[in-house]
Formats: structure tokens, sequence, C-alpha cells
């Protein structure tokens, strides 16, 4: 069996879900706007950079969903994928996506972004498995808090070799596409990794190593 393994932001999507999540309950009045914006606007600057501190940016991150009962947050949630998600799907990744399915791989999309956002992103593109970062709940409702591993640069491996050993799935064959160098740890592990829609200093290293360079904004 050959299993196709997506990163999401900036892959499959036109943009970083997380981000504009971030955006998004600014624009709902959810938040301080001036400070919550410039704590998002900085903690993106950073994955961007490749210093990211995943647990500070988790527990900024979070903070929102325990603020509002959990049911209310799922209908904001709804809103936000239907206006801000959906015109960010791309079609070149869809046809992706579906090019691997018709050859009867397994999906799954590891991101780091948490499953809160993901979950139903995934559902968009009827991709059944998801590794993401996971949020806390207790008595349902959301702490704040992560639980396990966050999926970000050598989390990644980590959590997909806890997703291999829980599957009970041998695959002899592994493909990951990423636009990211935070994704690098794991893109060297695979069979054949694909830079998609690459960041400069992931198309540098995808040069210099014959990699696959895909652009699917075209």
């Amino acid at each position: 069996m050959k299993l196709a393994i997506f990163d999401l932001d900036n892959t499959l999507l036109n943009g970083d879900s997380d981000h504009t999540w971030g955006e998004f309950i600014i624009e709902k009045n959810l938040v301080d706007a001036s400070s919550y914006k410039r704590q998002n606007d900085q903690f993106y600057q950073d994955y961007l950079d490749g210093c990211l501190d995943i647990d500070a940016y988790q527990e900024f991150a979070l903070q929102i969903l325990t603020q509002f009962p959990k049911a209310k947050m799922e209908a904001i949630r709804k809103e936000f994928i239907h206006q801000k998600i959906v015109p960010m799907v791309l079609p070149k990744a869809q046809a992706l996506v579906e090019q691997h399915r018709a050859q009867q791989h397994e999906l799954l999309i590891i991101t780091a972004t948490n499953r809160f956002i993901t979950q139903p992103i995934a559902e968009l593109f009827k991709i059944a498995h998801l590794i993401a970062t996971e949020p806390e709940l207790k008595d349902g409702q959301y702490t704040g808090k992560i639980s396990g591993i966050p999926s970000y640069s050598d989390g990644k491996i980590k959590r997909l070799e806890q997703w291999l050993a829980q599957s009970n799935c041998h695959y002899d064959y592994k493909y990951f596409y990423s636009d990211s160098h935070n994704d690098l740890p794991l893109l060297k592990t695979v069979d054949e990794a694909i830079a998609v829609n690459a960041d400069d200093t992931l198309k540098r290293y995808a040069k210099q190593h014959d990699w696959q360079i895909l652009d699917l904004t075209e």
C-alpha cells in the first residue's frame, strides 16, 4: 500500500487556516483587536522564519476556545469554514488529492494547526485521516491546553510514527507534500518528498536534492 501525506496550510489551501482564524475572530469582535492581531501576526512571522515556539503559540491560539461554550465556538467555526476556508481551497490541490485517491492510495493530512480548525477542512477534501495538534477537552469543554505532542516540525515525525503503529498498516511507499521548510524533518524521511507552493528555503533545498516542485496556485 502507498500513503499520500499532505500538509494543509499553503499546500492544499491558498493561505494559512490558523492565521486566518485569528483574523476571523478579530472580525467577529471576540478578542481585543489590536493586541490579538499583533500577537497573531508575530507568531505567524515566527513560523515563517522557522523559530516558532509551538507551545506558546498553541497556548495563545487555543485560549479563545475556553471563553465560550463549545457549541457556540462550533457555530462560529462553521461560519469561518464557509466564509474563509472554502475560497482558499485550491482546485489543483483537490485534483492532486483525487489523483492519489484514484490510485487507491491511503490519504492523510498532517498539520500543526489544531484539530478544532482542521477537522472540517479535512472533511472538505474527503480525507478521513488527520493528524493535527490536539486541543485538550475536559467535561465537554476545551481547557486551552494541548493533548500529546503538537504535530509541528520534528513532532510530525513522532505523531506519524504513533499513527502508523495504531493503524496496524504497513505502507511500502510514502509521499509527502508540503510548502514549508519547517517540514523538512518529515520530508527527509519519506520515499518521495514534493515541495508544493514552496517557501524560498524549501525550494532551494528541493532543487539541491532533485525533489519535485509543484505550484498548485497557478
